[in-house]
């Protein structure tokens, strides 16, 4: 995640690097907590995974007052959305919103990409977003932040159908840990989500040591 400085707005897809996994009982999401400004580390506590509802959680990686105004704008209008129908919103429904947003506002684009994942009727669905509103459902695992070809690399070695979201949450410790081993703009600490018939459950620090071996 990245500082903007609104003379550069080329380089603000620089640093960061967050997965998403589909298991066989849920989503999982991984991020770590680096934001910088070119080649200065700006903050090591920065927060790249948000949770929407208990069914719906959503990593950022990109400009950061991008990042906060996108999940803002879907925090209200999942409020918005549950006041009308009595229910959160879908994954499906959810990426549709924001490709539209994003879709409309090309001339002063906001500069994320962004990994939305979760559970709707059972369903275990994951997206990825760029920043003109472009969007793709991922059958199986997907990365975004200069740090994802290397975790890609490990996720194309790792990944296998029926995983578990135990196993997902290892598997996503672990790709974003690889990744801070080759791109200095990937950093700091590991936060992994993951999203199931449950709810919404978020592991750092301790809970994270026995995945990456700490």
């Amino acid at each position: 995640m990245v500082l903007i400085d609104t003379d550069k707005y080329k380089e603000v897809l620089k640093g960061t690097t967050t997965v998403g996994l589909v298991c066989s009982d849920g989503v999982v999401l991984g991020v770590d907590s680096r934001a910088s400004f070119d080649t200065f580390i700006a903050s090591k506590e920065a927060k790249k995974v948000f949770k929407i509802d208990d069914n719906l959680g959503i990593t950022i990686a990109g400009a950061v007052g991008d990042a906060n105004e996108i999940v803002r704008i879907l925090k209200v209008q999942n409020e918005i959305y549950k006041m009308a129908e009595n229910r959160p919103l879908s994954p499906k429904s959810a990426t549709s919103l924001l490709s539209i947003i994003m879709q409309q506002n090309k001339m002063v684009p906001f500069y994320v990409q962004v990994i939305l994942g979760g559970i709707e009727d059972g369903k275990n669905q994951l997206y990825s977003i760029d920043p003109l509103g472009g969007n793709l459902e991922e059958s199986a695992y997907t990365s975004t932040g200069s740090g994802s070809p290397t975790a890609l690399g490990y996720l194309e070695d790792a990944y296998k159908k029926e995983l578990t979201v135990k196993e997902g949450v290892k598997i996503a410790a672990k790709a974003v840990a690889i990744a801070m081993q080759r791109d200095s703009a990937t950093g700091n600490t590991i936060t992994v989500v993951s999203i199931t018939r449950d709810g919404y459950k978020e592991y750092t620090g301790k809970d994270l040591e026995k995945y990456i071996g700490k």
